[in-house]
């Protein structure tokens, strides 16, 4: 017996034409706090709040930050801004020995590459090849331990 399974579950349908449900009633929300706002002020009064609710709606509508609607980008803003935060310095002495060493390796590896009489033939670069591989295993069994 075989089973549908659904895929696409992130995609919402469109109801309203071109539009989603949430999409639909932004425009709509946005239609009629804009009508609510002439009626209430006048279109002289009332142009700049108008255009504000108007431009609001459409980029609730439209606009799409990294792929992801406005208003998931507007409560993450709003979380950070409200949320406490916890800042925790914790100072790794074996973490900055280990940097500091590797920095040096790195150095002596660019002053042996840098020497003008240096030419790497096959073998030297099979040679190098291979220390650095060993390099590579010994970090991962002191990572490991």
């Amino acid at each position: 017996m075989q089973f549908k399974v659904p895929q696409f579950l992130d995609i919402e349908d469109k109801i309203f034409g071109p539009f989603t449900f949430k999409e639909f009633a932004y425009l709509a929300g946005g239609a009629g706090l804009c009508f609510v706002l002439f009626k209430w002020l006048g279109l002289l009064f009332g142009a700049i709040p108008i255009l504000i609710m108007a431009a609001i709606s459409l980029l609730l509508t439209f606009y799409r930050p990294n792929g992801k609607p406005l208003i998931l980008t507007l409560e993450s803003g709003f979380k950070f801004f409200t949320k406490n935060r916890l800042y925790i310095w914790k100072k790794d002495m074996a973490k900055r020995k280990a940097t500091e060493k590797s920095a040096a390796v790195g150095e002596e590896k660019t002053k042996m590459l840098s020497r003008e009489d240096a030419r790497l033939s096959g073998s030297k670069l099979r040679d190098l090849a291979w220390s650095l591989d060993v390099l590579d295993l010994s970090k991962e069994k002191r990572n490991n331990a």
